[in-house]
């Protein structure tokens, strides 16, 4: 299975953050405002659950750790692990991320390949973010309250469901 975080885009929001001059929606690394949504995938890129939303400026493993999805990952993946990016480093018992470069130093051989093995199966499961997104366009851009984004994604991954007639 895979874990990845998307950002749905929203606009009509502005609201004062814990952080004096920060947006409570703003995510400075997709430099947009939006809304942090958690996707679980089979490991063929299939998704199959989706979060609640969390506004924009949280990270990808505060939001999974909100919405108790953590100790989930743990009993379904059975033997095997959850594929994660560096999003969610900090939980290296559930979900298993990729070596991250020491600084000042470099990665051995060996987790250099490792890299590139986690990074190719992590591809698969950004099908997953892929599909929702552009198979509904309502979710490139969410013009209402984004409280809402969280209702509009389960909905989007029902349809999906039908419309490929799969149920895993």
């Amino acid at each position: 299975m895979n874990i990845d975080g998307i950002l749905v885009e929203t606009d009509r929001c502005r609201t004062p953050g814990p952080t004096a001059g920060v947006d409570l929606w703003w995510s400075g690394k997709h430099d947009n405002h939006g809304g942090n949504i958690q996707v679980v995938t089979v490991p063929d890129g299939w998704p199959i659950w989706t979060s609640n939303v969390r506004p924009g400026r949280e990270h990808d493993i505060t939001a999974a750790r909100t919405h108790g999805i953590l100790p989930a990952l743990t009993l379904a993946g059975g033997d095997l692990r959850t594929l994660g990016d560096l999003g969610y480093e900090g939980e290296p018992g559930i979900i298993t991320v990729a070596f991250k470069k020491p600084k000042n130093g470099r990665l051995t051989v060996a987790q250099q390949q490792l890299n590139k093995v986690h990074d190719s199966l992590c591809a698969i499961g950004e099908r997953g973010n892929s599909l929702l997104k552009m198979t509904f366009k309502a979710l490139r851009n969410v013009s209402l309250d984004p409280w809402r984004i969280g209702k509009i994604v389960a909905a989007a991954l029902v349809i999906l469901h039908i419309d490929h007639d799969r149920t895993t």
